[in-house]
C-alpha cells in the first residue's frame, strides 16, 4: 500500500518586499508547524522520502518537520514541481515516484494541496489550512496507479491548539 502525507506550508509573512518564492514564515507559521509536526511525530509513523517545494515558506516548514521527526536531510529532495498551485504538477510527480517508496511526505502550496487532498482522498476538505497535514492511504501498490484512496487523518493546527 502507498501512503501520502501532504503538508501545506506554514503561515507566511507579506511584510517583506521579496519575491513569492522568498516569502518567509511568520512566527505563527513556525509555531503551527512545530505543533503539527510534534503531533505527527507522537504517532511514530515512518517516512521513506520527503519532497519539498523550493519556496522559502515550504522549505522552512519541511525543515521543522525533518528535525521533529529526526529524519536525515539526505531523505529530502527539493523540486520545482511542488511549486505548483493547480495540482497538475504535484499529481504528475506522485505518479512518477520510485516504486520502492511506500510512504512519502510532500510540502507545498494551495490551491494544489486542497485539490490533491480532495482528488485522491475520500473526505472532502474545504481548504487545507497553513501547516495542515493530510494523510491518504491507497490500495494500489504502484504510484502510477494511485486513484481515490482513504483519508486516514487530518492534523490541522486549530484542532490541536
Amino acid at each position: 500500500m502507498k501512503e501520502l502525507i501532504l503538508i501545506r506550508h506554514g503561515k507566511s509573512s507579506w511584510d517583506y518586499n521579496v519575491s513569492d518564492k522568498d516569502r518567509p514564515l511568520k512566527e505563527r507559521g513556525i509555531a503551527d508547524a512545530l505543533l503539527v509536526s510534534q503531533e505527527w511525530a507522537n504517532q511514530g509513523k515512518g517516512i521513506d522520502w520527503v519532497f519539498s517545494s523550493p519556496a522559502n515558506r515550504a522549505l522552512h516548514t519541511c525543515m521543522i518537520f525533518l528535525r521533529q521527526l529526526h529524519l536525515p536531510f539526505d531523505r529530502l529532495r527539493i523540486t520545482d514541481r511542488l511549486y505548483d498551485f493547480s495540482g497538475d504538477e504535484v499529481l504528475q510527480l506522485l505518479r512518477e515516484l520510485d516504486e520502492d517508496l511506500t510512504t512519502v511526505m510532500i510540502f507545498g502550496h494551495n490551491h494544489a494541496f486542497t485539490y490533491i487532498a480532495n482528488l485522491l482522498g475520500n473526505t472532502y476538505i474545504d481548504n487545507v489550512p497553513t501547516s495542515g497535514l493530510v494523510h491518504i492511504q491507497f490500495g494500489a501498490d504502484s504510484w502510477a496507479k494511485i486513484e481515490k484512496g482513504t483519508t486516514v487523518q487530518t492534523i490541522f493546527p486549530k484542532h490541536i491548539r
